[in-house]
């Protein structure tokens, strides 16, 4: 869209300068004068200059009348010549008429093509951002009109996409009267409703956290796929502690949407808990996790949670090594048992 745009803008700006430039070129009648008529002003000219450098000198003020005399000879000679031809009327016409053009054409520009222009240099957030901003009046008047949940739905996405979310409340809130089956305006009301304390500064009421957690969880529940349910239902089971369950969430969402980042520092907060307590995550995340992932779901090196194999199996690949895995000899007693236990653990939930 981009390129369509600067191709359109650099077309308006080509035929605006021929419409503006054609006129004088084309209009301007020609003068068969012109010739001698630039001589002799040039030399008028020369002869007007050579008589004011005149020093005040006997020697030089006996060619005064000589120089006067050939100055009106050329002023004599230019009376002779033919009026210079005048511009033709249209000439006029038409050139005003082409910076009219020209200025609507500027109009259009500037409220088609550099507003796109703006918004692509903006990052891709940014930009729908304000986007959304920029549609906002027009989705809440056409939801208050209509009454639709779609339309309420479309008012909330944007109002919500904007950081406007007072707006966000009001339109989700009378899209769920009409539909609760909403995943969208569910979980997006929970967050709300879970972060409300850190946009007000108010203390969130347990009955409060634990209405948005059931609103997360019910959005999550109609659409498990959804990427957006995966990374808002993590967030919200962080926030109450449960770290086993919000990594699960968080990977899913990770699994759903893989470029999307918007987990890594969760993530990397919840593992730097996990592994100040638990000496297994410890030794997991120091020697497993840049092959197997942060919570043994995969990625290098094949998933563990799936993993078939035995402990004492187990074992022995970890410790001698099998094909591209390295050999881990060097693990005391202690933390190898650990992590056997994590990974049995990790074994009986499963991809859960």
């Amino acid at each position: 869209m981009t390129a369509v745009s600067l191709l359109l803008l650099l077309l308006v700006v080509a035929v605006t300068l021929w419409l503006v430039l054609e006129p004088l070129r084309s209009g301007q009648p020609s003068d068969p004068d012109a010739e001698p008529r630039a001589r002799l002003e040039q030399e008028r000219d020369a002869l007007y200059a050579e008589l004011a450098a005149l020093p005040d000198t006997d020697e030089a003020q006996r060619r005064r009348p000589d120089l006067e005399r050939r100055a009106a000879l050329s002023l004599r000679a230019l009376d002779a010549l033919p009026p210079r031809p005048r511009p033709a009327p249209r000439t006029r016409t038409l050139a005003l008429g082409a910076l009219a053009a020209a200025f609507a054409l500027t109009v259009v520009g500037a409220v088609t093509f550099v507003p796109r222009w703006q918004l692509a240099s903006l990052q891709p957030a940014d930009a729908a951002n304000v986007q959304a901003t920029l549609r906002l009046p027009g989705l809440k008047e056409q939801a208050e009109r209509t009454g639709a949940a779609a339309d309420y739905l479309a008012w909330g996405k944007a109002a919500f996409d904007s950081s406007r979310y007072d707006q966000a409340l009001t339109a989700y809130g009378n899209a769920l009267k009409l539909d609760p089956r909403q995943p969208e305006a569910l979980r997006r009301l929970g967050i709300l409703l879970l972060t409300r304390g850190e946009q007000t500064g108010q203390t969130l009421s347990p009955e409060d956290a634990q209405r948005a957690a059931l609103l997360i969880r019910t959005g999550a529940q109609l659409a498990p796929d959804e990427p957006e349910s995966q990374l808002l239902l993590g967030f919200a089971l962080a926030r109450f502690g449960q770290d086993e369950q919000a990594l699960a969430a968080l990977e899913r969402y990770r699994t759903l949407d893989p470029s999307g980042r918007d987990a890594d520092d969760l993530i990397t907060a919840i593992r730097a808990r996990q592994n100040d307590s638990d000496p297994a995550l410890r030794v997991y995340a120091a020697s497993c996790a840049s092959c197997h992932g942060p919570s043994g779901g995969g990625g290098l090196g094949p998933s563990l949670r799936d993993s078939t194999l035995t402990r004492a199996a187990a074992r022995q690949v970890i410790v001698q090594g099998q094909g591209a895995m390295p050999a881990y000899p060097d693990l005391n007693g202690s933390d190898l048992n650990a992590l056997l236990d994590l990974l049995e653990s990790w074994q009986d939930t499963g991809g859960r």
